[in-house]
């Protein structure tokens, strides 16, 4: 396995630091341009597309109730990697890498509304009375061909068991209730698959109701930290902007970072964290009861407006706190950490928030991955994947959450470059309404 983690390691660093950081930027730059800045125009006019978006709901209709699958869309983004796998961006990236994640994240909302939008395109009916649609549909027209959708098929089953965010639930209620790790890890594993063999409908229901209160907690908190520490904002913000540009010398147990170290770590944890050109989002939104595509796909714009602030939330805490440059403990220690300063028995409090917050993301991922296992083989694939699924969140409980996390951003690098190339080559049918 250590040969293994080597070899996802050097992978990771050729992707991030070159081809999947240059072609986020690039696509992102491009529809950004292409549709004059039409995410600004979007965030701006919320309030007018939800009300737009109601109003193509309707039971009688083919499809999912839309603002369902808005809070399902939600709850694939909004997970720990809003909690703990961004930490690993400032604590290895540095305070700099939040910019980075800023503008990852910003031309993110674009290339989702992009993916999206052909997602419900080229969808196809289904015998359940919805929808079947996603990269691997519209990847198929832009390359004439089944061999590249189904590869990105093939990378989304291993990223959609979300080991990763397995592996820290499983951690935390290890570590803080001292309950034994294989009764954790078959419960936690028995609650997903109940939920996840449900379908899109089922995840839509439950990410509806778990979702809200988690989040008005979470950002009550957070206000309460922020007004507590006032005074250190400016001078922590001006360390932000400067170290984006600047190599950052070391501070503390933080041992500096590179400008190119900043940028990978932000840009990739801004993907991971809000699926951009990952095509989570594409497949489960193709199933909305809308039949205009841009109505859907931009609300997705607005979700990801509220995933990166959940980010800056959670990094802004740990470094408010000055817990960020802490070493030799795990990626989840850091939050609860930096809320211990501020409450007590945070570590119970945050491990019911990973609870909910990692529960909705791993069966919203294992949904979509049982879909494009059908798309490879109709009969037979689901069964494999969740057989593979199983193998996969029991083995990778036992390892160390830094190398878990590369399979995430490996598998996660490869899945945006093929996505963005289909995406690009399929430029002229996204369509952003002059209007909004």
């Amino acid at each position: 396995m250590h040969h293994f983690f080597s070899f996802l390691e050097l992978l990771d660093n050729l992707l991030w630091n070159y081809l999947a950081l240059a072609i986020i930027l690039f696509s992102g730059l491009y529809f950004t341009i292409k549709s004059q800045f039409y995410q600004v125009r979007v965030i701006l006019n919320v309030k007018k597309h939800f009300k737009s978006l109601i109003a193509d709901a309707d039971k009688n209709k083919a499809g999912v109730h839309p603002i369902k699958l808005y809070f399902a869309s939600l709850g694939g983004m909004v997970g720990i990697g809003n909690l703990v796998a961004v930490m690993s961006a400032v604590t290895i990236g540095g305070p700099g890498s939040l910019i980075w994640l800023w503008i990852a994240s910003f031309m993110g909302m674009i290339v989702k509304y992009s993916e999206i939008y052909l997602g419900i395109k080229h969808r196809k009916s289904n015998y359940k009375n919805g929808y079947d649609g996603g990269p691997m549909y519209y990847l198929e027209k832009a390359f004439g061909n089944k061999v590249i959708p189904i590869i990105f098929c093939l990378l989304f089953c291993v990223y959609g068991a979300e080991v990763s965010q397995f592996l820290i639930i499983t951690d935390t209620f290890t570590t803080i209730f001292n309950i034994n790790r294989l009764v954790v890890i078959f419960t936690f594993l028995g609650l997903v698959l109940l939920s996840a063999l449900g379908g899109v409908k089922r995840l839509a229901n439950i990410c509806s109701v778990l979702l809200p209160p988690f989040l008005a907690v979470y950002v009550l908190i957070a206000i309460y930290i922020f007004v507590l520490n006032l005074e250190k904002l400016p001078t922590l913000l001006l360390s932000i902007i400067t170290s984006a540009f600047t190599n950052h010398a070391s501070i503390g147990g933080f041992v500096g970072s590179t400008v190119l170290l900043s940028a990978h770590y932000g840009v990739s944890r801004a993907v991971y964290s809000g699926d951009i050109g990952i095509g989570y989002d594409a497949t489960v939104l193709s199933e909305s009861q809308t039949e205009y595509p841009e109505k859907q796909a931009r609300m997705a714009i607005f979700a990801l407006f509220a995933d990166t602030m959940l980010c800056t939330i959670s990094v802004m805490i740990v470094l408010l706190t000055g817990v960020w440059n802490i070493t030799n403990i795990k990626l989840s220690e850091y939050i609860v950490l930096g809320l211990s300063t501020v409450m007590p028995y945070a570590e119970i409090f945050m491990s019911i928030v990973f609870f909910i917050a990692g529960f909705t993301t791993i069966t919203g991922y294992l949904v979509v991955g049982q879909k494009c296992a059908k798309f490879i083989n109709k009969k037979y694939g689901h069964i494999f994947y969740i057989l593979y699924a199983i193998a996969a969140f029991i083995l990778f409980s036992f390892h160390e959450q830094l190398m878990v996390m590369l399979i995430m951003s490996v598998s996660g690098g490869l899945l945006l470059i093929l996505n963005l190339l289909g995406l690009f080559k399929l430029r002229n049918q996204v369509k952003f309404p002059k209007s909004d």
